[in-house]
């Protein structure tokens, strides 16, 4: 992914579209949201990061298998950390589904994570999937994502291996 061309992976397929004199849907908004997240995770940038997430009330993000970080403060130390110890990583969401309700609206989605870092094979990437549930309220300069929660997916079977 070039500088010069944002990562068109995490748009979803837009819903209908609405006529121009009602503007774009809550819901299209959102999902323009949830992208401007992954695209500034991607970019390693901590001010596009800053500019994603409602600084009040206290924000919350939970990485896969790390504990809740609660308030913009720690948040945006946490997001320095991790940008300084991920030379790469990339986002391809599937099974995005969005939903608002008033000034509250989330996104659920499977993040399938290509990296390079710790962790990664000596000259190679890994790979990784979590699901994810993005929490965001709207504000007078759009929506703000409040809540990240991320959870990795142990397992590749589907509802049949669930059920046994």
């Amino acid at each position: 992914m070039t500088e010069e061309q944002p990562n068109q992976e995490h748009q979803p397929e837009a819903p209908p579209a609405r006529s121009a004199a009602r503007g774009p849907s809550a819901e299209t908004g959102v999902l323009t949201a949830n992208t401007a997240f992954y695209n500034a995770f991607e970019a390693g940038d901590l001010d596009l990061m800053a500019a994603v997430w409602l600084p009040e009330p206290d924000p919350v993000c939970i990485h896969p298998g790390n504990a809740a970080i609660s308030g913009y403060s720690e948040m945006m130390r946490a997001w320095a950390m991790i940008f300084a110890n991920t030379p790469y990583i990339q986002f391809f969401l599937t099974d995005v589904q969005a939903r608002v309700d008033g000034d509250v609206a989330y996104v659920t989605c499977t993040e399938n994570v290509l990296s390079s870092g710790e962790g990664a094979p000596e000259e190679g990437f890994a790979g990784g999937k979590a699901l994810a549930t993005n929490v965001f309220r709207k504000t007078s300069s759009g929506w703000r994502l409040w809540i990240h929660h991320a959870s990795p997916v142990l397992s590749s079977g589907g509802r049949s291996e669930e059920a046994q």
